[in-house]
């Protein structure tokens, strides 16, 4: 602790040394199956980032996750509807609801469609006292028509950072993707395909990992300074 004496701009009640103990708690409740929602970045009625989506939710399902899927299909634009709009609604209860997720876009001019930004965009860092994404991992996929690009990839990265997301590592990227599915739907065996089960098991574990401590790895020094600062407030209102 003499250390601090050190760091004059710091309040040293504040500075917390990381605790084992809540980093590696010797003991985790029973849990439920891990939890994720799926966003995809298109509406045509062939989707290849949907295709995609659908893919990584089955291998989600296989390694044990609990998967729901939100199609895009009647979102409004963001601000050209209320936040009661129903497909806003269920976007936002379903963010609530997951631990993980996965953004999959098709790139469109160099960059994510828009389709997937007003997504994302709906999601609200702060709902009342709940930042629904803050903590929670995330895995970023994109699809091409063209030779490969991680231009959407790149930015949904930026993005989740924005949103205070885990982001993993891992990453897929499918280029020609009209020539990676059969006339199923069915993704067909090849390296991108690997690439797709390597992204999903490392989302699964790192949901694994983190979930149970999601809260205590984001909290933050500059988050218990104002908050004490605004308790100090309230319980000296009486003397002003």
């Amino acid at each position: 602790m003499s250390e601090r004496k050190h760091l004059p701009n710091v309040v040293p009640a504040l500075l917390h040394m990381p605790d084992p103990e809540r980093l590696w708690p010797s003991e985790r409740p029973a849990h439920h199956a891990p939890r994720f929602l799926l966003l995809y970045g298109s509406v045509r009625e062939r989707s290849y980032s949907r295709l995609l989506t659908q893919e990584a939710a089955r291998l989600l399902q296989a390694l044990g996750g609990d998967v729901r899927i939100f199609h895009p299909s009647g979102l409004p634009l963001p601000d050209d509807a209320p936040a009661t709009h129903p497909k806003v609604q269920e976007l936002r209860e379903l963010v609530q609801w997951a631990e993980g997720m996965v953004w999959t876009s098709p790139e469109r001019h160099g960059a994510m469609t828009g389709i997937m930004k007003a997504q994302i965009d709906w999601i609200p860092l702060t709902l009342g006292a709940i930042r629904p994404t803050q903590g929670k991992t995330l895995a970023v996929m994109e699809v091409s028509g063209g030779s490969q690009s991680f231009n959407a990839v790149n930015q949904m990265r930026v993005l989740g950072r924005w949103m205070r997301m885990l982001t993993i590592p891992n990453q897929s990227s499918v280029p020609k993707a009209f020539l990676e599915f059969d006339e199923a739907g069915r993704m067909k065996p090849s390296s991108y395909y690997d690439r797709v089960v390597d992204v999903m098991e490392e989302l699964m574990k790192f949901t694994l990992l983190t979930r149970d401590i999601a809260a205590y790895l984001v909290d933050r020094y500059s988050e218990r300074k104002e908050n004490a600062q605004q308790l100090s407030a309230r319980v000296n209102q009486g003397a002003l």
